[in-house]
């Protein structure tokens, strides 16, 4: 019984290995589009790079065993997937939280390698059972627990890479208002001042900057381009930014209301700044105070261990 188990379990390990090799970037060939990139000039390379968040909007597909991985993959498992995400702490639709992490993965391949990792977790904690001779509860923890830790470690560095984008996109906002609104204040109009800055930039901003340029040039309203980028970012300070540059019709001085938000947006940074500053300062005394206080309580037990013994007898 225990030889077809582990027999069984290793079955399932090398499918899990297999179907995660076939998904990974080294494991198979890149398409043409992204071998020729580094050989473009900066417009076509913007092009390329946004090209995975605007498939990401659309939910197509942006790798060549994408139908393969869909037919594989039933509405129910990928349904099972996501209430599992929700109940561990993922509120936002994976989808959006894939385009805000810049990941060039479709909601199928993220699920299909998910998946293939907790069939590998899973015979992992079979084996380490039976390796180890857990039986009852222990062992029971041991299969369960061990997909469950690879769906939370899966979804928190999806967290990590979202909460990394967006406080380099935190940092870069204040620049680039300020440079928005000179330009907008020296007579450019809103969607040149948007190419401008996507073009000259380098930065997550910049490419958030494309993306809202190309969608007013496909004939997308300013709103609900400006909607788009706010939601994308999932930022206060870029919603009360685009709140800001969808009135460029209506405002005379738009330009010094950018500057303004500019400003505020700064000295948000700034007090953040200041605030992790100063709990780290406080973190410091956490050491200091153990490393005070351990001597002092020995020093102290001396005493009153002596005293016990005499008042004892």
């Amino acid at each position: 019984m225990n030889s077809a188990l582990l027999l069984g379990s290793l079955v399932l390990m090398w499918t899990g290995i297999a179907t995660c090799l076939a998904q990974s970037s080294w494991g198979r060939r890149r398409p043409l589009a992204l071998r020729v990139t580094p050989y473009v000039d900066r417009s076509t390379t913007i092009r390329a790079e946004r090209s995975g968040l605007e498939a990401a909007g659309s939910g197509a597909d942006r790798h060549p065993g994408g139908g393969r991985v869909a037919a594989v993959l039933s509405p129910a498992v990928l349904e099972v997937l996501d209430r599992i995400s929700r109940a561990l702490g993922a509120h936002d639709d994976l989808r959006l939280r894939l385009v805000r992490a810049d990941d060039r993965r479709d909601i199928t391949t993220f699920r299909a390698q998910q998946l293939a990792g907790t069939l590998i977790a899973t015979c992992l904690g079979g084996v380490a059972g039976l390796v180890l001779g857990a039986a009852g509860p222990t062992g029971v923890a041991l299969v369960l627990g061990a997909p469950m830790v690879w769906i939370l470690g899966t979804e928190r560095r999806l967290d990590q890479r979202i909460s990394e984008r967006q406080r380099r996109v935190r940092l870069e906002l204040p620049v680039v208002a300020e440079q928005l609104g000179i330009l907008i204040a020296a007579g450019y109009s809103l969607p040149a001042a948007l190419q401008r800055l996507a073009e000259r930039g380098r930065g997550a901003t910049a490419l958030e900057l494309g993306q809202v340029g190309r969608d007013l040039r496909r004939g997308v309203h300013e709103s609900t381009a400006l909607a788009g980028w706010a939601r994308r970012s999932g930022l206060p300070a870029v919603a009360r930014l685009t709140r800001v540059l969808a009135m460029h019709r209506d405002a005379g001085d738009l330009g010094r209301l950018v500057s303004a938000e500019a400003r505020a947006t700064r000295a948000e940074t700034h007090r953040a700044l200041v605030e992790t500053i100063e709990r780290r300062s406080q973190l410091v005394w956490i050491p200091v105070t153990v490393a005070t206080l351990v001597p002092g309580l020995i020093l102290l037990a001396v005493p009153f261990v002596s005293a016990l013994r005499q008042v004892t007898g």
